[in-house]
């Protein structure tokens, strides 16, 4: 069993996620492993990229302060092997394509398993041109997380099935953020995976109070929180490490509550 199926084994999963070399690369070094032991069941780490077409402005603003930092895809690769060496969660790269054809698909596949990166998502892909890096990430043994969203309908049965690692549910349309409410009806899409593949789903996209962690652990496998840990992050700065895991804590105790 790998690391990420290991993440859902009997267990709703709370995911936290971070822009890589936000404000800096030594704070992202030092945060991600007291994430893992405040209770992030797996952690998503973003490369900061100029053009991050599906964030809102929080994880934009991070975007920026990381690149004006000095972080680039080969130092990233370079902390997170460090890291690994501390943590025992799933890591996986959130990313867009641009940087990965840039850095060449093979050789960017190659370096994630290398640095012990389990899986990566990359929301501009769409699944039917995913072929374009999941032959590189299968090669490599790194999961090329699948997305579905509110209006994939049709294509849910299609993508569940082929999913690999988890299914990163999108529980709003347009782009990430903190939303006072999520009006979707998650627990439709969530049954139709599950009508078809035994695959984990995990809820992202808005979630920000331990109340909606726990409503939408409720009906599915996990709650996936990135903004209000990038806007904890903006707040505090090189500060930041017992806020965030404070605020971990708390969300974690409520995934498990559901």
């Amino acid at each position: 069993m790998n690391r990420i199926s290991r993440a859902f084994e009997n267990q709703k999963a709370f995911i936290a996620f971070v822009t890589g070399g936000d404000p800096d690369l030594e704070t992202t070094e030092a945060l991600i492993p007291q994430m893992a032991a405040a209770g992030a069941d797996l952690i998503e780490i973003g490369i900061p990229f100029s053009d991050p077409i599906a964030e809102g402005i929080v994880i934009q603003a991070a975007d920026e302060r990381a690149l004006s930092a000095g972080t680039t895809t080969d130092k990233l690769f370079d902390m997170v092997k460090r890291v690994r060496g501390k943590v025992d969660v799933p890591l996986v790269f959130m990313t867009y394509i641009n940087p990965v054809y840039t850095y060449g698909t093979d050789k960017f596949a190659k370096r994630c398993a290398e640095c012990g990166i389990d899986g990566m998502i990359i929301p501009d892909v769409p699944f039917e041109e995913r072929e374009e890096v999941s032959g590189a990430c299968e090669a490599a043994g790194v999961e090329l997380i699948s997305m579905i969203a509110p209006t994939s309908h049709e294509r849910i049965d299609r993508i569940a099935k082929q999913a690999k690692g988890f299914l990163y549910c999108v529980s709003s349309l347009g782009v990430t953020g903190v939303r006072s409410r999520i009006t979707t009806n998650i627990k439709d899409m969530v049954d139709r995976v599950k009508a078809v593949s035994d695959i984990p789903c995990a809820i992202g996209f808005g979630i920000s109070t331990p109340e909606q962690a726990r409503e939408m652990a409720a009906v599915s496998d996990g709650a996936i929180v990135g903004s209000a840990i990038v806007r904890l992050i903006a707040q505090h700065g090189k500060d930041c490490i017992e806020p965030v895991c404070r605020y971990i804590r708390d969300m974690k105790a409520a995934v498990r509550a559901a």
